[in-house]
């Protein structure tokens, strides 16, 4: 025995390089079992977005704390994947969960260059880590990391976990998953990525801020590269496909000036949001609810593309008001300096912030929000004139270094613009049913939420009127009685105030004329005396029974004018009845919603005209009142909605007291639509500005 006192020594000795070895060993067993059930994955319920769709089921608005795209894995495009595991994992269906081989190649690479350049993480760990670990960087994390990684090969398959990956990494604007991604940086579903834009993709999972395309082009460019050198060198692709990737440009949408969906639709999503608040509360933002509302896409893009136009046009119709600031660039004029500028000045969609760059007797030099630099002459300088001459020289002029906004005409050319101070609404929809089909609630809804459809107690104006004479038809009156258009002086328990003297518009009396005349020229002496006729009780009684607020239409001889309150909301509905032979239909805007799962949890049935709906006005009221407002629309106030080329449009116009409101309320059998143009803080929107060429 005691010649071999020396073994045990040498036992342990030989042993002791294998101790660390054995003590994680012992960890791993004591740990193991304490791990986190894999439920999360195999039953994965991520927080999933409010979404809206159209009545055709394209995406116009969505709400939500993260922004998902789930895709199975069978779509998502071969060279995606392998874009991904070039990026990530090359070995990642050889591993087991810990890539051995990778550690100990990111360790020669990492002592080699002196500093951490390259990491050993493989798709599992990051899965792991990503769904069940905190971000903290100490041993502990990482072991029981690589344990959860083993864990996962053991329960789950290769493309499970890939699965995973695609769908729960973050990947930088509020976008959770490739799918997500392909969608908010490229406006494209995932298996319609090209190879460049899925290279820049897949690097963003390293870091996210610092890769961002659209924050950090540069970097983003540099990182896409190094992806597809990779997947060259890995043989995913071929060296001209790899030359060809590397010469495309990075275009994101944000870097385009796009828009977030493809159709503007933000004041129909706020409307819808609001509305699932109301139902659901908080967990519209995480449970996934889809909400199919009655918004074409057509319609709703050339509602919007017509009403920032008009408003536009209204606006150059009237003064530049001057640029919105100033920076100093007689120091430094550097790119940094007018991008850091430009950056905190939001886009107003077309309308883009530039800050000048010099001035010639040639024209102007600015530099876009976005890096272009633009040169605006001849025309494109016109609206801003009085600005660049020198007359105004009490106020600043257009110099190096101011604040403007431009805009790119249909002709491709640049032009000074401003951010116009009026506002405008416009809704359309069914009349048959009432499904709104556009809706547009303001100029710019970034810039002001109020929804001026819904929300703007407005005076309609004469568009107001032809709802007095609907009640004179039930009166006994025909469109060939003849009413007086003459002076006439209201005393004050007519009007709720002071002693009144009407005029018409245009400022002169044309005497008797009969009732359809005094409608196609919008007469006001003929609509008093028509309302002294049938009475102010029985007028605001009818006239509640399109929908008008009872209160808001006040018993008094000014009702005659359209001096009452209404939403354009409201003047929809009741010229939808009007159009639909006169039934009572309530607009409507959601179709149906449904759950997360796809379930449906209500649907809108809406009454119809002609068969379920409450039938308020005879067919012969309503024929002779369509009949005479196509009249308006061919001989009078509303003569310009004949360049759409229909001829069987009715409608009115209203112009309120001062110009300080423009409208137009018109129809055909299949489709009713209102528009309003004027200010927030209600003043004139100036000489000859009326409903039937502003509005």
């Amino acid at each position: 025995m005691t010649s071999r006192w020396w073994f045990y020594p040498a036992v342990g000795i030989l042993m002791l390089p294998l101790l660390p070895f054995l003590l994680l060993l012992f960890a791993a067993i004591l740990t193991y079992p304490t791990l986190p059930s894999l439920e999360a994955l195999t039953d994965y319920r991520p927080k999933m977005p409010l979404r809206i769709y159209s009545a055709e089921g394209v995406l116009i608005g969505e709400f939500g704390e993260e922004r998902r795209e789930l895709v199975k894995i069978e779509e998502v495009p071969e060279r995606m994947k392998l874009a991904i595991l070039a990026a990530e994992d090359d070995r990642f269906y050889e591993h087991g969960g810990v890539d051995y081989l990778g550690v100990l190649r990111a360790a020669y690479s990492n002592f080699s260059s002196g500093g951490v350049k390259q990491g050993a993480s493989t798709i599992t760990m990051q899965v792991a880590r990503n769904f069940f670990l905190s971000k903290e960087k100490t041993l502990s994390r990482k072991f029981n990391e690589m344990l959860l990684a083993f864990k996962i090969e053991h329960n789950l398959t290769k493309n499970e976990i890939l699965e995973l990956y695609i769908n729960h990494i973050y990947l930088g604007q509020r976008a959770y998953g490739f799918g997500a991604a392909a969608q908010a940086y490229y406006s494209k579903p995932i298996h319609e990525l090209n190879t460049a834009e899925m290279a820049m993709l897949a690097g963003l999972p390293k870091a996210p801020g610092a890769y961002n395309p659209v924050v950090n082009p540069s970097r983003a460019k540099v990182r896409q590269e190094y992806i597809l050198r990779r997947m060259r060198d890995l043989g995913y692709i071929s060296a001209d496909e790899f030359s060809l990737a590397l010469s495309e440009p990075i275009q994101t949408k944000q870097s385009a000036y796009h828009q977030e969906f493809s159709v503007n639709a933000s004041f129909v999503s706020e409307l819808v949001r609001q509305e699932m608040y109301d139902r659901f509360q908080e967990d519209i933002y995480t449970q996934g609810y889809s909400v199919y509302t009655t918004i074409r896409v057509a319609d709703q893009g050339v509602a919007y593309a017509s009403l920032r136009k008009g408003v536009v046009e209204y606006d150059h119709r009237h003064d530049y008001r001057g640029p919105e600031g100033f920076v100093d660039l007689m120091k430094n004029d550097s790119d940094a300096l007018l991008d850091k500028a430009l950056q905190d000045v939001s886009n107003s969609d077309d309308l883009i912030p530039a800050i000048v760059l010099s001035v010639s007797r040639k024209g102007i030099s600015a530099r876009a929000k976005g890096g272009q630099t633009v040169e605006i002459s001849g025309d494109g300088l016109r609206f801003a004139q009085q600005w660049l001459n020198g007359r105004w020289l009490l106020h600043p002029r257009i110099k190096k270094g101011a604040l403007i906004r431009i805009l790119k005409t249909p002709a491709e050319v640049w032009e000074i613009t401003q951010l116009p101070e009026a506002e405008a609404a416009f809704v359309s929809a069914d009349p048959r049913t009432g499904a709104i089909y556009a809706l547009v609630g303001g100029f710019d809804f970034n810039r002001k939420q109020f929804n001026h459809v819904t929300q703007a107690w407005r005076q309609p104006g004469s568009s107001f009127k032809p709802f007095i004479y609907s009640a004179a038809l039930e009166k006994g009156f025909t469109p060939a009685s003849v009413i007086n258009d003459a002076p006439l002086v209201v005393n004050l328990s007519d009007t709720g105030g002071e002693l009144w003297e009407p005029k018409n518009y245009e400022g002169r009396f044309e005497g008797p004329m009969r009732l359809r005349q005094g409608l196609i020229k919008s007469k006001n002496l003929v609509s008093i005396r028509i309302l002294q006729s049938i009475g102010l009780d029985y007028a605001q009684d009818y006239v509640s029974k399109f929908g008008f607020d009872r209160e808001k239409v006040g018993p008094y001889l000014t009702m005659a004018l359209g001096a009452v309150s209404a939403t354009p909301w409201q003047m929809l509905g009741g010229y939808a009845v009007f159009a639909n032979g006169g039934y009572r239909v309530t607009p409507y805007l959601i179709q149906r919603i449904e759950d997360g799962q796809g379930n449906l949890i209500s649907q809108t049935v809406p009454v119809e005209a002609g068969k379920d709906a409450e039938q308020i006005l005879d067919i012969r009221n309503t024929f002779t009142m369509v009949n005479m407002m196509q009249d308006v629309v061919k001989h009078g106030t509303a003569i310009r909605a004949m360049e759409l080329g229909r001829h069987d449009l009715a409608g009115k116009t209203g112009t309120t007291s001062e110009s300080m409101d423009a409208w137009f309320c018109g129809f055909h059998p299949t489709l009713v639509a209102v528009t309003w143009l004027g200010y927030d803080n209600p003043h004139s929107l100036g000489e000859k500005e009326t409903g039937g060429g502003a509005a």
